[in-house]
């Protein structure tokens, strides 16, 4: 994905490359020349990410606003900053260029740097890694430096999402772009959405993802009150399955929430936007605490930790979980970081050095400015919880005040409360749905039936055949 990034400063200097030529083939000499190493040294993905992570430590959130170091309490949030982009971009048109001279191109063709995917079909005289290959339907949403639009590949004979991302000649590729793409390379797994394809002009960079019907927060919109429990389950399993990949490839999401979880027509969810994941290979203090968004920000992170792992995740998924079960957010903070706290010490107790050692050295803990709260049963301010067995221990287990006392997504998978689904359900290979197993399905919803995912599908494919 890094060689993308370099298909404008090459042309503007007239080098040209064979467009089949592998972009594993470039990824060495990219890292090589940009962290100073001789070519005959390898380095991997992971330390690559870490090394240009450290050139630009503080992540914009790409969607809606975050809190800066210059808003003080009570401010109103401050608006995203602009997508930053690394300091390497210079060192990119010398490595085109250093590649061509050791493998002259057999033609003049434009320069055409893409993934490689898993299979290919359809018109022969059509490539991934070629706009041509896409019809672009309609637009399906918007943020700040990306534009994300239904499509048909011509290739694999599908819709599919394109995320286009508009480049500034003076900026280049934003920063958080490039890090979805190196993480999502490597990322193949059934609850984790599909790169296919990276196709890059001097306009635009864009992604082309599977297409999944809708997302988590739609859903609940459509089933106001709270989720059938059976579908919670499916739900929550498959969320935890997702992330123990992640994790065990030391991989941190950094922006659980609803609306990065998408969910296919017969229930199937994947993780999505990766644009402020993080690889996390060796451990660290250098990450900021200004990730995920507000409501579904931990405790520690709220309070300044810079020194966080897996956990991170585990806290939002437990806000997640509630989310599903009562129909709203669980800690919903409505101004700004202090507020946000407050929502989470009403519920679980206000700490204090005593009941969580080491909290005084937070960078934002005040006591002086904290109402004392003792902790009471989730059940108590999320009742339906009660009325599903094990549900308020996994939840608990998740959203643990201090980080380390949090279970993991690999353990999650074998807690009790997921006790009622199939044994062949832990056997399964990354890449296989939970659905192929025919105990797995989505239930109907009590306000609305599932089908209304099938009905929307085909509703779209109908309209999609009529344009074509």
């Amino acid at each position: 994905m890094k060689t993308v990034r370099s298909c404008q400063n090459a042309e503007a200097k007239g080098v040209t490359m064979n467009s089949n030529y592998s972009l594993e083939q470039l990824d060495n000499k990219f890292r090589n020349q940009s962290l100073g190493l001789r070519c005959s040294e390898v380095v991997d993905n992971a330390n690559f990410l870490l090394h240009i992570d450290n050139r630009n430590e503080e992540p914009e959130e790409p969607n809606g606003n975050i809190i800066t170091e210059a808003s003080p309490p009570g401010q109103p949030l401050a608006p995203a900053p602009p997508p930053r982009t690394t300091s390497i971009q210079a060192n990119l048109s010398k490595i085109l260029i250093s590649v061509k001279n050791e493998n002259t191109p057999s033609d003049d063709k434009p320069i055409e740097l893409m993934m490689k995917p898993d299979f290919r079909q359809g018109n022969s005289n059509l490539n991934f890694g070629q706009l041509q290959a896409y019809v672009k339907l309609e637009q399906l949403g918007e943020g700040s430096y990306a534009t994300v639009y239904k499509g048909f590949s011509n290739l694999l004979n599908k819709v599919v999402a394109l995320k286009e991302i508009r480049l500034q000649p003076e900026e280049g590729t934003p920063f958080t772009a490039i890090r979805e793409a190196s993480l999502l390379r490597g990322l193949r797994h059934a609850n984790i959405v599909t790169l296919h394809d990276i196709i890059h002009t001097k306009e635009n960079l864009t992604f082309v993802f599977e297409y999944v019907q809708t997302d988590l927060s739609q859903y609940l919109e459509k089933h106001s009150g709270g989720l059938n429990p059976k579908n919670i389950k499916l739900f929550l399993f498959q969320l935890f399955r997702g992330l123990e990949f992640c994790h065990e490839k030391r991989i941190l999401h950094r922006d659980l929430k609803p609306q990065n979880l998408l969910i296919s027509e017969i229930g199937e969810l994947k993780l999505a936007d990766f644009g402020l994941a993080r690889a996390k290979s060796v451990p660290s203090r250098t990450y900021s605490h200004e990730v995920v968004t507000l409501w579904y920000r931990p405790p520690d992170v709220l309070l300044g930790s810079t020194d966080y792992s897996t956990s991170l995740d585990i806290w939002g998924v437990g806000c997640i979980f509630i989310e599903m079960i009562v129909g709203s957010a669980a800690f919903p903070g409505v101004k700004d970081t202090c507020d946000q706290l407050d929502k989470i010490w009403r519920v679980l107790g206000t700490p204090t050095e005593e009941t969580w050692k080491g909290i005084s050295y937070y960078p934002n803990y005040i006591p002086e400015n904290l109402t004392f709260h003792k902790p009471k049963p989730l059940s108590h301010f999320f009742p339906k919880l009660a009325n599903i067995k094990n549900a308020e221990e996994i939840a608990y287990s998740c959203l643990q005040l201090q980080p380390e006392k949090r279970i993991t997504a690999e353990n999650a998978l074998r807690h009790k409360y997921f006790k009622e689904l199939p044994n062949k359900i832990h056997s399964l290979s990354p890449q296989t749905s939970i659905f192929t197993l025919s105990a797995c399905k989505l239930h109907p919803e009590s306000n609305c039936s599932t089908s209304f995912l099938r009905s929307a599908a085909r509703l779209e494919n109908s309209k999609f055949n009529i344009r074509r």
